[in-house]
C-alpha cells in the first residue's frame, strides 16, 4: 500500500454536508459523482495531498443507507492507494484477510476498488484503490 487515498464519510444529505465541509475546509468540493453499482452519490474535497469523500445513499438498500441506519452518519471507510489491486487482493487473501470484493470493480474518482471486510481489520472498513490508467 502506498498511502491513504481518502477517508469516506457517510452522510444523509450530500448538499447540506457539502456546505458544512466547504465551510470547514474553506474550499468547495471538486467533484460529485454517482456510483450506481454501489447505490451511492459521492462528493470529493482535496486538502493538500489528502482527500475526503462524502457518501450519500441513492437507495434504501445500499451499503451506505444500511451503515447510516445502523451507526448514524460518520466515518465509513479508509481507502488506501495501491499500485496493482489484483496483486494486493491476492497478497491480503494469502495473509488471511476476508474480502468483500475478490475482483476489483469500478469506483468513484477514476479508481478500481475492492473492500476488505471489517471483521478482519479490527472493525475498520478498508478500501483498496488503484488509479485507472487511460
Amino acid at each position: 500500500m502506498k498511502k491513504i487515498e481518502h477517508i469516506g464519510i457517510a452522510v444523509k444529505d450530500l448538499d447540506a454536508s457539502n456546505e458544512i465541509f466547504a465551510t470547514l475546509f474553506g474550499k468547495q468540493h471538486y467533484k460529485i459523482e454517482a456510483v450506481e453499482s454501489e447505490g451511492v452519490k459521492t462528493s470529493f474535497f482535496k486538502l493538500g495531498p489528502n482527500k475526503i469523500e462524502l457518501l450519500q445513499a441513492t437507495s434504501k438498500d445500499s451499503p451506505i443507507a444500511k451503515f447510516i441506519e445502523k451507526k448514524g452518519e460518520g466515518v465509513h471507510h479508509i481507502a488506501f492507494a495501491v499500485s496493482n489491486i489484483e496483486n494486493e487482493i491476492e497478497r491480503l487473501k494469502k495473509e488471511g484477510f476476508k474480502l468483500i470484493h475478490e475482483v476489483p470493480k469500478k469506483g468513484a474518482d477514476n479508481k478500481r476498488i475492492a473492500f476488505l471486510h471489517p471483521k478482519s481489520t479490527n472493525g475498520v472498513l478498508i478500501e483498496l484503490c488503484e488509479e485507472i490508467k487511460h
